[in-house]
């Protein structure tokens, strides 16, 4: 199918998308610590949790964590799939 390479492109790039969202989101958690270090980023929310002051990060995380699981409403490359050349298929 002439249509295969493209829509494997398309898919691919939909996954880079997330993971790159996802890298954005975990460094501003990371400037807002300051240190890199895991064990300093727990102790720095001794006070109050990152999830409250960050909670529309928190929301913008959610969502692409969701997706890079394949997870209905963002499973559209595997059903494309399953459609195309799967299942569904009708010779």
């Amino acid at each position: 199918s002439k249509y295969a390479f493209p829509g494997a492109l398309r898919s691919a790039a939909q996954m880079v998308s997330y993971e790159v969202s996802i890298g954005l989101i975990i460094i501003t958690v990371l400037i807002r610590v300051g240190p890199r270090n895991s064990s300093e980023i727990v102790t720095a929310q001794r006070q109050i949790w990152f999830g409250i002051p960050l909670f529309p990060v928190l929301v913008m995380f959610s969502i692409p964590r969701l997706a890079e699981t394949n997870r209905a409403p963002l499973d559209l490359p595997e059903a494309e799939a399953e459609s195309v050349a799967g299942y569904n298929a009708e010779y």
